[in-house]
């Protein structure tokens, strides 16, 4: 199974800091708002296919 923490990433340098996705300028926090808005997982990936599950 894959382990998802490596897909996230904390740089100073990038999206002033915040947790991101690994090697994209996508804050979690984004990702975590689009799910509490009431989207779906396959919703979020075919607005943004370049995001993976």
């Amino acid at each position: 199974m894959n382990n998802h923490l490596e897909r996230i990433t904390i740089d100073t340098g990038i999206c002033h800091g915040k947790a991101c996705i690994r090697h994209m300028r996508w804050p979690v926090e984004v990702i975590i708002d689009l799910i509490a808005s009431g989207m779906t997982f396959d919703e979020i990936i075919a607005d943004h296919p370049e995001l993976e599950k």
